[in-house]
């Protein structure tokens, strides 16, 4: 019986060291292309959609119109195209991030298109909070609630029918010249906005009502 104790014992104290010696002097995959662990996604995804599903706001305070629509693709384009994606155009370099960037206007399992199959907030629970390891940032502090919830409800409706102006936007790739699709309302560096500017902007929405 004692020495199987002992045994028990020193089982016990050898698995942290090997953990030890593995992340220090092994090869963990660290690198993109490396070969991720087993039950790697598993692990990180369930307290993920756990943390989503509880936090998440249920409704949102805009409607997704024509304005919104359009408001939500230039802020796609200059926050969240480069590494998700235009329409037809996907980002060259999501296939070799880890995990890779999905593709938001490209049809995956099923034939859904990005992430329309997903309610609107929980795509405001990913932009606002970002995903660790992700390479996902966080934006509640980039942008304001009513700017994740236009781009949010941009993404929810990308599997319809889209307005022509918010279309021709998102079919644009990231090297035409910014001028030409700069909204009226957006400002310069150094330049403040004038009163008429100001009352174009969307109203921003009180922090608790994320």
């Amino acid at each position: 019986m004692k020495a199987f104790l002992l045994g028990l014992i020193l089982g016990l104290l050898t698995i942290p060291l090997i953990v030890f010696f593995h992340f220090r002097y092994g090869h963990p995959p660290v690198a993109v292309a490396d070969q991720a662990y087993q039950l790697e996604k598993q692990l990180v995804s369930v307290p993920l959609h756990a943390r989503i599903d509880k936090e998440m706001p249920r409704n949102s305070p805009i409607e997704p119109s024509a304005t919104n629509l359009e408001s939500g693709a230039h802020i796609y384009r200059q926050q969240c195209a480069s590494c998700h994606g235009l329409y037809g155009l996907p980002s060259a370099f999501a296939a070799h991030m880890y995990p890779q960037a999905p593709q938001l206007w490209a049809p995956h399992e099923g034939g859904v298109v990005g992430v329309s199959d997903d309610p609107p907030g929980e795509t405001y629970w990913k932009v606002a909070n970002g995903i660790r390891f992700s390479g996902m940032p966080a934006y509640d502090k980039i942008l304001n609630p009513t700017q994740i919830w236009q781009v949010s409800l941009l993404l929810a409706n990308a599997d319809k029918p889209l307005p022509p102006g918010t279309l021709d936007l998102l079919k644009q790739p990231l090297d035409l010249d910014p001028a030409a699709l700069r909204p009226q309302t957006s400002i310069l560096p150094n330049q403040t906005m004038t009163d008429q500017q100001m009352k174009a902007m969307p109203p921003a929405i009180p922090p608790d009502s994320k």
